[in-house]
Parts: structure tokens; sequence; C-alpha cells
């Protein structure tokens, strides 16, 4: 029986059998360790990151007595459901997103490195988390990573890949977007994330978004 540790774009859990290429966790252990069920109600914590499969060689008994491991299809998938790169095991990649960070917010901090630190940005992301965002700028112009969600049959997620490209996003892997865009979409990805995306932040894909031909408006 699939754990329910599988995160949405819009950051739901669920149990499906595939784990995906990264994983992350959120601040803490919200699950039962005897019946590998997350608790009721879901323990609040500001604290959601993406890390790497493998750390270090070491070895986790997954939903046992520590944190809540949680797994992602990608690093997109993971920022889009509001999580940031670990300073851990993802160091190099976790500067970069928080000098971005630091560049689109206003840096409150009046002592330690001039960049946002890890808990100003997990307040920030905090309440941009979960929820749908209005488009406020055209499709056309949404950086590589973003990802938006429309009702339309079964194809309701999609990510911007390439030049002006889309794939449709599902548990499995990216799929070809073999359909016109609708007129009316939502981000799925914080806008705080968006614009460090569009600053430069190149998330990792899975291998299905690899050489995909992509939907071209």
């Amino acid at each position: 029986m699939p754990l329910q540790n599988r995160v949405l774009p819009d950051g739901t859990l669920v149990a499906i059998p595939s784990r995906g290429t990264m994983m992350g966790n959120r601040g803490g252990r919200h699950h039962d360790p005897q019946t590998k069920c997350l608790l009721k109600p879901y323990p609040h914590s500001k604290r959601w990151i993406c890390c790497r499969l493998s750390f270090k060689d070491r070895q986790r008994s997954v939903w046992g007595d520590s944190y809540t491991e949680l797994f992602f299809l990608d690093e997109v998938t993971a920022l889009a459901a509001g999580h940031r790169p670990c300073f851990e095991c993802r160091r190099g990649r976790a500067l970069e997103y928080a000098e971005l960070f630091t560049r689109q917010t206003p840096h409150t901090a009046n002592w330690g490195p001039p960049r946002a630190s890890a808990y100003e940005m997990d307040r920030a992301l905090s309440s941009q988390r979960q929820q749908t965002h209005p488009l406020r700028s055209q499709m056309d112009a949404l950086p590589e990573g973003a990802v938006l969600t429309f009702q339309q049959d079964n194809e309701k997620i999609f990510a911007a890949k390439g030049p002006y490209g889309w794939l449709r996003w599902t548990t499995d892997g990216y799929k070809p977007l073999a359909m016109a865009l609708p007129s009316t979409v939502e981000l799925v990805t914080p806008p705080i994330t968006l614009a460090i995306l569009g600053s430069g932040y190149k998330p990792e894909w899975h291998q299905t978004a690899i050489g995909r031909p992509t939907y071209h408006k």
C-alpha cells in the first residue's frame, strides 16, 4: 500500500506507487509511525523544503520515527507546491534561490548575510502555498518552470517548457499538450517563486520533459 507522501503541484498529498526524482519535508513529523497515516489535524509548519533523493549515503526508514518524507516528480513540481531548495543537501541551489528571492522581496534583517534567511523565505511562501493565483502577465511571458492550471477534460495542469512551449503535467511525467490553451488560467506556482524563475533560476525537470515536443502558442 503506497503511503500518502507524493506531492502534487498544488501541494496536495496523494498515495501513488511512483516516487519521483526528489524528496523533501514540511518541517517535522506529520504522520503516525505505527499506522503510517497522516495526523489529523495536520500540524502546521512553514518550513517546506525540497531535497535530493540521496545525500552522504544516509539511509532512512520512510515514515518512521523521524520527519515525514515527501516525494516530488521533480523540482518544477516542488516549487509549484511552495517548497524551496534545502540548505543542507542542495546548498548551492538554495543560495541561488535565496539571492534571487532577496532581489524580489525587501530584505528586513539588519544583520547576517545580505540575503534573505530561510525563515524569511518560509514566512513569505507560507502565505502563497496551496492556492491558485490570478495570472498577471501574458502566458508567453511566463518563465520556464511556471505551472498553471485550467479545467479542460483531464488536462488540468501544464508547465512552461522552453521558449513559448507547454507540457501537460501528470503523476508519471510530462506529456504533450495537444490542444489550444484556454484563455482563462490560474497560476499554481507561488508568485514569489515565479519571480525567482523569471530572474534566472533553472529548476530540475523530470526526464520525461527532456526533448519532449511542446505545444507552442
